[in-house]
């Protein structure tokens, strides 16, 4: 398995981490497990922006997995595919952590480069 697709399996699993961060930040307990999505919707401060940031990452994740799966059936150059991938990883952990951390100015400016990363998986097409 390539590089990217690796990052794939890693964004993929960004969100748990950070629904991870949200229960135990908001004192999950094992009855809250009936409801989940109850409790997390009643969270606040650190915990709600670690949902913020778990709901972020699902919907970031499909369109970076078709990017990278579209550019690599296409034929793009696996190197510089793998160097976007990391690259995009990178900021997504990065964003999460501005997420938690209340950095709004930066966790903009980081989803930004995740989303040109993003884009030019598409760009490898016309290269």
């Amino acid at each position: 398995m390539n590089i990217a697709f690796y990052c794939v399996a890693i964004n993929g699993l960004l969100p748990i981490l950070w629904v991870g961060f949200a229960k135990m930040f908001g004192g999950f307990k094992l009855k809250d497990n009936v409801q989940p999505r109850e409790f997390l919707s009643k969270q606040s401060g650190l915990s709600a922006r670690a949902n913020a940031a778990q709901a972020n990452s699902w919907e970031a994740f499909a369109p970076f997995a078709a990017a990278v799966i579209i550019a690599y059936v296409a034929g793009g150059h696996q190197d510089t595919l793998d160097k976007i991938c990391m690259f995009y990883t990178g900021f997504r952990i990065v964003y999460g952590i501005t997420y938690l951390a209340n950095q709004h100015i930066f966790r903009s400016i980081v989803w930004s480069c995740a989303l040109l990363c993003n884009l030019a998986c598409y760009g490898l097409l016309i290269m």
